[in-house]
């Protein structure tokens, strides 16, 4: 029999010989070996998430085309995308063989590799061996060919030319939504032309000497071939296809490692760090190491300044900026300042600030909610002055009118008068041309939304001390309750002359997608989106005890119709549970509101079932349409512990965090860690709490306790401690002042 310090040496032997053989073993303490970009390639009714080959923040974004990652056949790739989800520029792929009709199909794929500094596949009807690598502006394909005939094969993706610049170079030019996009490559032989098959509109370009592995690395620009040709040879200006992609690997261990965990299984790692490494896919800085090209006015301007674009502020201002406000605090202020040259090149606040413009998708004016929440958090290196005028000229000035941004309409004068926007009712034709035809009006999320930006905006006339502008977007930050019917307990819509629609069902009304009266959810969830006061909403509803019965009924309650019948309408409305709708964005803070009322115990509860059944590590892992870090950062967060539940008020949250450890690195130095005695799948819920040595008994904790650093101790056990954190309830209050208040307590 062996002794147990026998047994002990040998475990520790027999480990270090498994960690050095084992290549991967050996990298597991990297956090950019727990993301799968693959997790979410199958959208649930909805769009897959792609799996992007691309460092933090940068012009280059790669990914197969193909329809999602249950298809096994690859079109090409993209070398690189404008935004998620918009155009994709320029196509790629390698072929061999004779040419044909074939060479311009798809291939079918084997062995992929996707992490998102690499990505490596093989193509079966080829035999070509395809990886590679991306650089900021740039990126390199490393292709090994085992025919005797081997070519290039690019086009466009759109409309554009592709042509030799030289024996090994080439270069191309994309015309995409008003814009242009540009590439220069170089291979490491020589290419001369070879003519396309009958029919195919690429160009191909023919490997010469026979070679069997082949670099091709290229730049991209917005501004010309020249630049995308300089940001090549600045960004890879040597054969090093393995510098490249370690380089890129140590990028994102940099930034991955600002979170560290500990606890927890590996398949939840998985879904942290993927959901952390697509928290970085967006903004995007499209400054050109001294230039950018902006759609804003159509210039190219001199600058010494990150340009960042690429932003769906609808789905980004919840969660993903907040997180972005924590990790890269200094990146915010850049990001909000190139929202600023937007403004003043183009004269609006931008709505989705895309490459090729603003896209004014969705509802609200959330820049506002962006502004006030980074400002209140300490980012100030941004013109605030600017700011504030964009902001509030797009709402006193600009429509509130879904998908679109410009000057008022006479709905929006109505909206002034009366505090609402108008509905109509079912089957009236609708009368004003500026409504877009499918999104309609959205009558009752306008609403609710513009209520609170416009309280942001007030938030900052406070900051400013100027007290009428305070006076003016508080009153407007009240116009929610115009649209709650106390008698029935929801949010409804309201016609021009005051009377509610009838007949209405908050379950289902508001015709295709719901969108006369809802963006893209139903009166359940929108019940609930009033960020600025819940204290308001709460009487609103009868008081807390009812507030709190309406919050659990929400989990409980019946669709009333088939699954088909609901997602007929509300596409969008998917990882349900009762009528909660986890995979939408409005739906994120919802779960946290136990906390407001008393009752903390039931957000721990819920946050673990809906983290557990919702994020899991497999293609079927993001219950709804990701948007580019705008539900992935909900993860990150409810991971970690923690949600700001109202952007704007310095306070996060508590729920019941994943891990047993969580450390969160600070741009100051200093690092905030969350711990979680005793945690397991049973124990999720929260027994007591110290915050730095000290017991807490709340629910919640500040931004400045945050940046302080120190340490949030948790005890977790299998049943609630209905006691704890019932007594100091977090606040949003319509009259509270968040300037005022922001101070540790």
């Amino acid at each position: 029999m062996f002794k147990p310090t026998k047994l002990k040496k040998l475990g520790v032997l027999a480990m270090l010989v498994a960690l050095f053989s084992d290549p991967l073993n050996a990298q597991q303490v990297s956090p950019i070996n727990y993301v799968d970009p693959t997790i979410g390639g199958v959208g649930l009714i909805l769009e897959p998430t792609r799996p992007a080959v691309h460092q933090p923040n940068s012009m280059v974004r790669v990914f197969p085309a193909r329809k999602d990652q249950l298809d096994d056949q690859i079109a090409y790739f993209p070398l690189s995308i404008s935004s998620h989800r918009q155009p994709w520029l320029f196509r790629f792929m390698p072929v061999s063989g004779k040419l044909n009709a074939a060479s311009a199909g798809k291939f079918t794929s084997a062995n992929e590799t996707i992490s998102p500094s690499y990505y490596q596949v093989n193509l079966i009807e080829t035999g070509i061996r395809l990886a590679f690598s991306p650089g900021q502006r740039s990126g390199i394909f490393k292709i090994e060919f085992t025919g005797t005939e081997n070519f290039l094969r690019l086009g466009n993706e759109t409309r554009g030319s592709i042509g030799a610049e030289g024996k090994n170079a080439l270069s191309g030019i994309e015309e995409f939504n008003g814009m242009k996009a540009y590439f220069y490559a170089e291979a490491n032989t020589e290419l001369t032309r070879h003519q396309s098959p009958e029919g195919d509109k690429s160009s191909y370009f023919k490997v010469t000497n026979n070679a069997k592995t082949i670099l091709w690395k290229y730049g991209i620009s917005f501004i010309s071939v020249e630049q995308a040709k300089a940001n090549l040879k600045r960004e890879i200006p040597a054969w090093d296809f393995d510098g490249l992609r370690k380089q890129a690997t140590d990028v994102w261990n940099k930034k991955l490692g600002q979170m560290q965990v500990q606890g927890g299984t590996d398949a939840q790692k998985r879904v942290f760090y993927t959901s952390l490494y697509r928290s970085y896919e967006r903004m995007v800085d499209i400054n050109e190491y001294g230039r950018y090209y902006s759609a804003y006015d159509h210039q190219v301007h001199v600058s010494d300044k990150p340009f960042f674009v690429d932003n769906w502020l609808w789905d980004t201002y919840i969660a993903l900026e907040p997180l972005q406000t924590i990790l890269n605090p200094k990146m915010q202020g850049q990001k909000i300042d190139s929202y600023v040259e937007m403004y003043k090149q183009g004269g609006w606040m931008p709505s989705f600030a895309l490459v090729f413009g603003d896209n004014p998708c969705m509802t609200g004016n959330h820049a506002a909610s962006w502004i006030l929440d980074a400002r209140i958090k300490g980012v100030t290196n941004f013109d605030m002055d600017k700011a504030y005028e964009g902001i509030r000229k797009n709402s006193l000035e600009g429509t509130l009118l879904p998908w679109r941004n410009g000057a008022a309409t006479s709905l929006d004068s109505f909206y002034t008068r009366k505090g609402y926007m108008p509905a109509l009712a079912p089957g009236e034709k609708e009368t004003v041309k500026e409504v877009h035809g499918f999104e309609k009006r959205q009558s009752v999320s306008v609403t609710l939304e513009n209520s609170y930006d416009d309280w942001c905006i007030a938030q900052l006339a406070d900051l400013r001390k100027n007290g009428a502008d305070y006076k003016l977007f508080m009153q407007r930050a009240g116009n929610y309750r115009n649209v709650f019917r106390k008698d029935k307990g929801f949010v409804w819509p309201k016609d021009k002359n005051g009377n509610w629609i009838e007949p209405f069902d908050p379950k289902f009304s508001g015709g295709q997608g719901g969108r006369e009266y809802f963006t893209e959810n139903n009166a359940y969830t929108y019940n609930w989106d009033v960020k600025h006061d819940f204290t308001g909403l709460f009487e609103l509803m009868g008081g807390q005890k009812h507030a709190e019965d309406k919050l659990d009924n929400l989990f409980r309650e019946s669709l009333g119709r088939s699954k088909y019948q609901l997602w007929y309408t509300f596409p969008d409305a998917t990882g349900l549970v009762g009528q909660f709708v986890m995979g939408n964005e409005p739906s994120f803070h919802i779960p946290y509101l136990y906390n407001h009322l008393g009752s903390p115990w039931k957000t721990q509860k819920r946050i673990r079932m809906l983290l557990d059944t919702w994020y899991t590590d497999n293609l079927f892992g993001i219950p709804g349409d990701e948007d580019g870090g705008g539900m992935t950062a909900f993860v990150v967060f409810s991971m970690a512990g923690f949600f700001p539940v109202t952007p704007g008020i310095p306070v996060y949250s508590i729920g019941s965090p994943t891990f047993s450890d969580i450390s969160i690195k600070l741009d100051n130095g200093r690092t905030f860690r969350v711990t979680a005695e005793n945690n397991s799948k049973l124990n999720v819920y929260i027994q007591q709490a110290r915050l730095n040595g000290k017991p807490l008994d709340r629910s919640w904790f500040t931004h400045d306790e945050l940046l302080n650093g120190g340490q949030l101790e948790l005890v977790m056990g299998p049943l609630p401690n209905t006691a704890w954190g019932t007594k100091d309830l977090p606040r949003a209050a319509i009259n509270y002042k968040p300037f005022s208040n922001n101070q540790t307590k």
